[in-house]
């Protein structure tokens, strides 16, 4: 019995000891517990929420939407769409890499060329997938949950008059920073400045929560063309006409408003559509109404002529021997189609004269030529601004001999653009003073440069409107109800063997109306391919065309109606009573 008690004793006393020991461990796991606790929650709280921090917290940045073109009526040119952009984080989608094929195929892309991307670019934090996304895909993408896989918000350019105004306008590159034309030269008013917050992410890799605000985007300006859209539209649909009609090489036509040197439509052929980047060749979206120079032929002729009134050597009404009908410039012999004999400066535009002109340049001091011929701006850039313009040819007088006195005359040996010289005939416009041409719409016009006397041009416009009228070269420039005033051309191109006989230039350039012009323009066609390629069959036509609905737009009166006789004046006012 004294055993049995002291059995009982013995495992009383070492459940008392294990008991003690239990709750001993548990006071010390409790302990441990929160003495880790305390560490976590005030020793290391600061290192801890950077941890976190720098696992969840991430700095975005706020894509800023790049300035709208437009025209000078508010037309939209050019605009920036949204789009989206899908990336990947190549570390936190590698240990996910067989979904890539669930990733591939939402985004429309081999499987095995991205996962290749994927591994090649473990060294990075940071990976293009696809970028210029609609929405509808990039909600594909986040709905898969690929751990590492986010979207990024992007804007894309895009040109609503398409080829158009492609020329003109130019293009951005992907990451939207322009590459050519207006695009390029404006990049820093178009441009916008992104901005960054902070945000939260998921384990994913989403944006769960915005943070703070670090800095606002900062949006592109507007820019405001000078271009005006119906006019654009009805010169590129007749010079793509014309051009496909007599099988051209290219052409091109620019308008403008000689009251503000605005350029009304620039156009060209061939074009492109901005907004196919598959079209993205030189040789094509190349402006070259600014960049393509060309040897004018008689559509210079003006100007010589009044170089020969500022002279004070020749009077409008001087008469010219051109029998018979050939001059001798050294070993070049100089003819007309016929001999006109003794005829006036007005004949010999309204005929144009290579005879006529080439005597009254040779009547000319070399210094003064060239000095008229620079004012009107020939051998120099205009004040548009656009990227890669041309300055023409114009060598100085010291280098010239008799045959480069001559052949000037006549439109060789001098090289312009479209644009140089539609700004020369809105000096003759403008009755001798032009304003700088521009590509921006401006609010008030400039103050214009004095290029020649104001009877000088006027007396070479009165000179031109006999091209036009019956008897002259530009019959087919001519417009119903309308006075014009202007000057064909008809070129022979060359080439590395000297000038082709088979290849040529066509050219009009003319003033409308010609009692108070408002509006001037060029038409130049390369290479017409047929049995028609002079300047009055070719280009005068498509002047014509383009001004009659230029008119019309624009509400510019007639200045050339008929008259009315006294007995339909008073039958007209009877009808109305």
């Amino acid at each position: 019995m004294r055993r049995g008690a002291e059995t009982k004793q013995q495992t009383a006393h070492r459940f008392s000891r294990r008991s003690t020991l239990v709750v001993v461990l548990f006071a010390a796991v409790a302990v441990s517990l929160l003495a880790r606790a305390v560490h976590l929650q005030v020793l290391d709280k600061d290192f801890l929420n950077r941890q976190a921090d720098s696992r969840h917290l991430r700095t975005e940045t706020i894509i800023a939407h790049r300035g709208t073109i437009t025209d000078r009526n508010g037309e939209p040119l050019a605009i920036s769409t949204p789009v989206d952009s899908v990336w990947a984080d190549p570390l936190q989608i590698a240990p996910a890499i067989d979904r890539v094929p669930e990733l591939a195929h939402a985004l429309g892309i081999d499987a095995e060329t991205l996962a290749r991307r994927i591994t090649r670019s473990m060294d990075k934090r940071f990976m293009y997938v696809k970028r210029g996304l609609p929405p509808e895909i990039s909600d594909k993408v986040l709905a898969l949950e690929i751990p590492g896989v986010s979207v990024q918000r992007e804007y894309r350019r895009y040109y609503p008059a398409a080829e158009v105004t492609g020329h003109l306008l130019g293009f951005t590159d992907i990451d939207d920073h322009g590459q050519e034309g207006l695009e390029l030269a404006y990049d820093h008013w178009l441009a916008g400045e992104a901005g960054a917050k902070r945000v939260l992410k998921d384990r994913l890799g989403r944006s769960v929560e915005n943070v703070a605000s670090i800095r606002p985007p900062r949006h592109g300006k507007e820019l405001r063309t000078s271009i005006d859209l119906r006019i654009q539209y009805l010169a590129y649909r007749a010079l793509k006409s014309a051009v496909q009609a007599h099988r051209a090489e290219s052409g091109t036509i620019v308008v403008l408003d000689v009251r503000t040197g605005e350029v009304l439509a620039m156009v060209n052929q061939p074009t492109y559509n901005p907004n196919d980047r598959s079209q993205f060749l030189p040789e094509r979206y190349r402006n070259r109404a600014l960049t393509d120079i060309f040897e004018p032929g008689s559509s210079i002729k003006p100007l010589v002529v009044s170089a020969a009134l500022e002279s004070g050597q020749f009077l409008p009404g001087s008469v010219i021997d051109t029998a018979p009908g050939f001059i001798n410039v050294g070993a070049k012999r100089i003819e007309d189609p016929r001999n006109l004999g003794r005829v006036s400066l007005t004949t010999i535009l309204a005929r144009s004269s290579n005879v006529g002109v080439t005597k009254v340049a040779m009547e000319l001091e070399a210094e003064q030529l060239w000095q008229t011929m620079t004012r009107f701006g020939l051998g120099e850039l205009t004040a548009s601004g656009f990227p890669g313009e041309s300055t023409g040819s114009l060598s100085h007088f010291s280098y010239w001999r008799p045959i480069s006195q001559a052949t000037l005359a006549y439109g060789y040996g001098v090289s312009v653009t479209a644009l140089q010289l539609a700004h020369a005939y809105a000096a003759l416009a403008g009755d001798g003073k032009v304003p700088d041409s521009s590509l921006l719409a401006r609010e008030t016009p400039p103050k214009p440069v004095r290029v020649i006397s104001a009877e000088t041009a006027r007396a070479v416009r009165r000179m031109l409107e006999e091209v036009v009228r019956p008897g002259g070269t530009g019959t087919k420039a001519s417009i119903t109800g309308y006075r014009i005033a202007g000057k064909t051309g008809t070129a022979w191109k060359s080439g590395p063997g000297g000038y082709s006989q088979d290849k040529y230039l066509s050219i009009f350039a003319g003033l409308a109306p010609a009692s108070e012009p408002r509006l001037a323009a060029v038409v130049m066609i390369d290479e017409p391919r047929g049995e028609l390629y002079y300047g009055s069959d070719v280009a005068a036509p498509v002047f014509s065309e383009i001004m009659t609905e230029a008119l019309r737009l624009l509400a510019i009166p007639p200045d050339a109606l008929p008259a009315r006789d006294a007995g339909s004046v008073i039958q007209a006012m009877a009808g109305q009573q």
